[in-house]
């Protein structure tokens, strides 16, 4: 049984001021909390039913996490779900990226020498260095989508814009399903990453999303780049446009006739974006 101070500590991890202040989230789901629990994050406490404990008890043991048995009604006080499942995990939120943050380099670009970012070597040299860039993408299922579309293709890194929705968010979190224990997502100053990563300085050609664009089924894509993603209503901001080495859009086949969608949902778009360059690549 959970005490008081329990109960509203965990339920106060679904406001991000929260977050911030005790620098922890609140992810749940069976496969969601074991993802976490095999990454590199720290877990600070699993709060679940007393049969995931003792299904689970051997993993918990290993990694040395603290472990409440929660009642089904205490469940339902710190779930952030409208169906609690049997298990929630209280993670520390990593500390802060550096304000220049590690991007890895792809073997085909070079970073300029005067730029201040630290590149890594990839522990997996195989995968092209292609990952998204994400300007002021508010909807947080959109969020943990996309990171989880990042995980699916290979990418490794997302760059986020300062607006963007806290990664952080219980809902942001839910809809990664997972990928958020394996992608790296850095939340930067997307101007001033692009005037030092971009192919004007010597780096990453810049595909940018955007209805002027061509379509990318009949464009020559690299294996190497960032893809820029807008926000969901505006599209990408004026001061990232000149950025762009590539205008890329993805052309409706609806019939005017009939009438069709006005856009495609930001999460949407990335999907077929990224499978587009993975099939050309």
């Amino acid at each position: 049984m959970l005490s008081q101070n329990q109960l509203k500590h965990i339920s106060a991890l679904k406001v991000k001021k929260y977050r911030e202040e005790f620098s922890q989230f609140i992810a749940e789901g069976h496969k969601l909390v074991m993802d976490l629990i095999n990454s590199e994050f720290s877990i600070a406490g699993i709060y679940a039913s007393a049969d995931w404990i003792v299904t689970n008890l051997s993993v918990i043991r290993e990694k040395d996490i603290p472990v409440f048995e929660t009642l089904p009604r205490e469940m339902e006080r710190i779930s952030a779900l409208s169906t609690p499942s049997p298990v929630l995990a209280v993670v520390k939120i990593p500390a802060e990226q550096s304000s220049h943050p590690q991007i890895p380099t792809s073997s085909n670009s070079q970073i300029p020498k005067s730029s201040h970012f630290q590149i890594p070597t990839s522990s997996h040299p195989q995968i092209p260095k292609l990952f998204l860039a994400l300007d002021d993408i508010r909807d947080p299922g959109n969020l943990g989508t996309i990171i989880r579309i990042a995980d699916w293709f290979g990418m490794a890194t997302v760059l986020c814009s300062e607006n963007c929705v806290d990664l952080y968010n219980p809902k942001v979190v839910q809809a990664t399903m997972g990928s958020i224990a394996r992608v790296s997502v850095i939340r930067c100053n997307l101007a001033e990453t692009l005037a030092t990563l971009s192919e004007s300085s010597g780096g990453f050609p810049v595909y940018g999303a955007l209805l002027e664009g061509e379509s990318i089924f009949s464009q020559t894509l690299t294996d190497h780049g960032i893809i820029l993603i807008g926000n969901e209503s505006r599209g990408i901001s004026p001061e990232l446009i000149p950025f762009i080495t590539q205008k890329i859009f993805i052309p409706s086949f609806g019939s005017s006739e009939l009438g069709k969608a006005e856009s495609l949902n930001a999460s949407i778009a990335t999907a077929i974006i990224c499978a587009e360059f993975r099939k050309k690549t």
